[in-house]
């Protein structure tokens, strides 16, 4: 195994080569400064800057030191998927580029592409989209932008990370088809056509073994199949074992352990568990990641006015028009507008926990419509406060009196931070009730309603028959409020597409009887059929299908041509047709293409989107469109060969404006080149092939998992480790006091409660600076393992003293 900074490494001693695989604190690696080796500065995103406050600049009033440092905060993930356009997250990576030179962070930790499995995972606001390729596509864009500028990303949170509950110890169970088909699928192609210099593995366990420690997830398939060429780092706090995630091909351990897991390193290096040659190759890499951080050693600035700008276009260009009857909008400036909604005033512009931004400022639709000089009478609606003096009676009374007079009401309504946030998922697919019931009552006086919807995910809409018109505006950044504006008075034409279905109830969702699996595992039983390839396959009614929005003009698709009828699975083929925008105002398109295999031996979906393009057109203009297409457009993964595989017959190439718009259609045979045996598990998985997989039975699971389904319990008659959480504790009698004093303490439901409850007993110690000795853990073991109480407190203080706690409270300043 060669290495490029073999000469360097071998001036290194080995502490010195185990100290870099660890942090030097919670957003730096490691230097070694008596070789001139720099420590290299990473920092959480992906929508903007989160950067700890400086404390000399708070002091002069410049900076929060709690919020940190004001960065532009753009579109959240779960928007620029809406976009459909890769050339406009290029220019946002670009942006965001810049913005690290200045603050001198040389590794943004973002983009995550995670499959949006289901509507109620909280952190769906940081994803792009239930869909691999378009997801995948997206991140591309979103690394090249960013590394255009000699800026880093981390790509995340690989893999099958697809819910916030029990993150960090729960074993996601998914046979490989799925696995390599769609939630791996995103991570590939942003691999093959952007090398993001970092990849950040998932908390989680996939298959029983947990993702920082996965050799086949990260060695294997990420790097032997995918040739991934860069560094491996963890999630903060998902190590588990620090040598066995070494060797499985993960290189650096963040935050720091203090140096626990360099102890282990070196321990491991003496005695012979851990070959030499394989940390030298991480630190070979490590050493790489510092040669590349150059572009934020120089002074750097930006215009954070031209930035806005940016943010504002990529905020209008992201935003979906679900609906809009009898043309309702865009609105005329001279009629009298009712603006009803908390949300016009504190617009919902990115989810909470890890990506929360500090905004240079932030736009609100109420203030941008007073600047436009709009007439309007404005009610509150309603309170995001968890302590009001006003009633929901009296908020609905004044909103229902402002709209009676209005010949339009805009309602700004949608998802509030306690719904969707990092560490927590949502329990249902509703907003907030009184929301709802404003709608309803505004309503029964006023029929011109347009419902302006804020959220990260897919929600319930009970009135979406009522209303003319719904402006999804989603979370869209600190310039939210003047792109809607810009929106509903027409100065922008709406081009943003759904990457996501909105199904009318949960209970459409696939995974919903799944979801979120058992206090050890989640089963991905639903396999393939995710999202639209689900509602599609099994014909389900959805509120808004997946790829839907609507325009102020209307386009014309024709002339889709293929450059051949028939093709062997080692050609690509190319499609070619045109799009007319046949109304009266410039807009753009986003033109999908799906295909579909006519008749298979393998179950597959009815349609897969293979390929997108985002077109803009003058009024009356039109253009061609080409999307080429090779061989993984119409291969599944056959988990016997190991390989991907095309079963030779008819395949149809399908151009549509959404999953369920489809305009044009032509017909291929391809033929495949390879003499695999095409799995059939029409006998032994039934389900999978008539999409009946709401309900599958366990031998059918089994068939498709290749191997028995794991278990699903906890076995409590072992006593609790550091792998286990305060949550595993709960049926003991400490356990369950302790259980209740953090919920009491924390709230049933928040981000806080969650870490607290679900963080395996190991991240106590690796995540606290040292404060929280290995001999601590001991102790609180023989509390929740219901020993004696005295004598594991007697332990605990022991170990806080002993481990020198007091001392290393001080690195707390460092998060």
């Amino acid at each position: 195994m060669s290495l490029k900074h073999e000469e360097l490494i071998k001036k290194m001693t080995l502490e010195e080569k185990a100290s870099m695989c660890d942090g030097l604190d919670y957003w730096h690696s490691q230097p070694i400064e008596r070789l001139g080796i720099k420590s290299v500065a990473l920092n959480d995103g992906p929508h903007g800057i989160r950067k700890k406050g400086n404390p000399e600049e708070a002091k002069k009033g410049e900076t929060d030191l709690l919020k940190g440092v004001p960065a532009i905060c753009f579109p959240t993930a779960s928007a620029t998927a809406c976009s459909w356009d890769v050339d406009l997250i290029r220019e946002m990576g670009e942006a965001l580029g810049d913005e690290c030179r200045k603050e001198k962070v040389s590794v943004l930790l973002g983009p995550g592409t995670n499959i949006k499995r289901s509507p109620l995972c909280g952190r769906n606001f940081e994803y792009f989209s239930e869909d691999p390729v378009l997801a995948g596509e997206i991140a591309a864009a979103f690394i090249n932008g960013v590394q255009s500028k000699g800026i880093g990303t981390s790509l995340k949170h690989y893999a099958a990370n697809n819910q916030e509950t029990r993150r960090m110890t729960v074993n996601t169970v998914v046979d490989e088809r799925t696995l390599r088909e769609i939630y791996l699928r995103p991570f590939e192609i942003a691999v093959r056509k952007a090398q993001p210099w970092t990849i950040m593995c998932a908390y989680n366990r996939l298959n029983g073994y947990y993702c920082a420690e996965n050799k086949w997830l990260l060695t294997d398939v990420l790097r032997g199949d995918f040739g991934y060429e860069n560094l491996i780092v963890t999630d903060w706090g998902a190590e588990n074992e620090r040598v066995p995630g070494l060797i499985a091909g993960q290189e650096l351990e963040m935050p720091t352990s203090s140096g626990m897991g360099t102890k282990l390193i070196v321990d491991a290096v003496k005695d012979g568990t851990l070959d030499e040659a394989v940390l030298d190759h991480a630190v070979d890499l490590l050493l790489d990641m510092v040669d590349k951080s150059t572009a934020t050693l120089g002074e750097y600035t930006y215009d954070p006015d031209e930035h806005h700008e940016i943010a504002r276009r990529i905020a209008s260009q992201c935003m979906v028009l679900m609906k809009n009857d009898n043309n309702i909008l865009p609105l005329k400036k001279d009629k009298k507008l009712a603006v009803i909604g908390e949300m016009a005033k504190k617009p919902r512009y990115q989810g909470a926990g890890s990506s929360l931004i500090n905004p240079i400022k932030l736009d609100c639709a109420y203030d941008t419509l007073k600047k436009m000089g709009i007439d309007f009478e404005y009610a509150q609606g309603y309170s995001t406060a968890k302590k009001n003096k006003i009633s929901d009676d009296q908020f609905t009374e004044e909103a229902v009196n402002v709209a009676k007079n209005a010949d339009t009401v805009l309602l700004f309504i949608g998802l509030t931070d306690e719904f969707e946030t990092e560490g927590n998922d949502r329990r249902h697919l509703g907003i907030p009730p009184l929301h709802n019931r404003l709608v309803e009552e505004v309503l029964k006086v006023n029929k011109n309603v347009v419902v302006v919807l804020s959220g990260g995910a897919a929600v319930e809409m009970p009135w979406a028959d009522s209303v003319p018109a719904i402006l999804n505006a989603f979370l869209t950044g600190q310039a939210s409020g003047s792109a809607v504006c810009d929106i509903l008075y027409g100065d922008v034409n709406p081009s943003g597409k759904l990457s996501e279905t909105y199904p009318f109830a949960l209970e459409d969702n696939s995974s919903n009887n799944y979801f979120p699996g058992t206090s050890v595992s989640v089963e991905y039983r639903e396999g393939i059929y995710v999202g639209y390839r689900y509602y599609d396959s099994a014909n389900k009614a959805v509120r808004f299908p997946f790829g839907h929005g609507l325009s102020y003009t209307s386009f014309e698709y024709s002339d889709l041509k293929l450059s051949a009828d028939s093709i062997k699975d080692t050609d690509t083929v190319t499609a070619t047709f045109k799009i007319r925008n046949t109304g009266l105002r410039d807009g753009a398109e986003a033109a999908q293409l799906y295909v579909a295999d006519v008749e298979s031996t393998i179950y597959r979906p009815v349609k897969e989107l293979k390929g997108f393009k985002k077109v803009f057109l003058k009024a009356g203009e039109e253009k061609e469109v080409s999307i080429e297409l090779d061989k993984r457009a119409f291969a599944f993964y056959n988990v016997d060969a190991h390989d991907w595989q095309v079963e030779t017959g008819e395949f149809k190439i399908l151009i549509g404006a959404s999953s369920r718009d489809i305009r044009l259609e032509a017909s291929l045979n391809v033929e495949s080149t390879v003499a695999y045996s095409i799995p059939d598990y029409s006998k032994m998985a039934p389900s999978y092939y008539s999409v009946d997989i709401t309900n599958i039975p366990d031998e059918e699971f089994k068939a498709v998992l290749g191997h028995e389904i794991p278990p699903t319990q906890r076995d409590k008659s072992k006593p609790l480790t550091l792998m286990n959480t305060i949550e595993d504790a709960a049926d003991g009698k400490w356990g369950g006091r302790l259980n209740r004093i953090l919920k009491k303490f924390l709230g049933e439901d928040t981000m806080m409660s969650a870490v607290a409850l679900q963080l395996p007993i190991k991240n106590f110690i690796s995540m606290s600076f040292g404060i929280f000795s290995p001999r601590m853990a001991e102790g609180l073991l023989v509390i929740l393992n219901d020993d004696k109480f005295a004598k594991g407190l007697r332990i605990i203080i022991g170990g806080f003293f002993k481990g020198g706690g007091f001392k290393q409270l001080g690195k707390l300043k460092q998060i």
